[in-house]
């Protein structure tokens, strides 16, 4: 098997102690509702679970931390294998104004 060929397999990345299967250009936020998942954020106000909402990028219901790196938007950020995929904590976009 080729390079291209293995490119087009479906694989595995890591959601805080959870393995999820993805596809090939499958966005986080597509493989963790296919994997069962409706909520992995909570609000700050209240703790309200949030997802995907918007699913375009727009709001900032879906964020997570990804291989270290947090607000990310599982909406947007295309799944890779081995990513390392966490559950949003803290304050959320608020941490992107500089």
């Amino acid at each position: 098997m080729n390079a291209e060929d293995e490119a087009q397999l479906p694989f595995r990345f890591r959601f805080d102690d959870r393995t999820i299967d993805a596809s090939p250009g499958q966005t986080i936020g597509a493989a963790l509702i296919a994997a069962g998942h409706r909520s992995w954020r909570r609000t700050r106000l209240g703790g309200a679970p949030r997802g995907v909402f918007c699913g375009i990028g727009v709001c900032f219901d879906c964020l997570v931390t990804v291989n270290g790196q947090p607000n990310q938007r599982a909406c947007l950020v295309d799944a890779a294998p081995g990513d390392r995929v966490r559950t949003q904590e803290g304050a959320g976009h608020d941490d992107l104004a500089c």
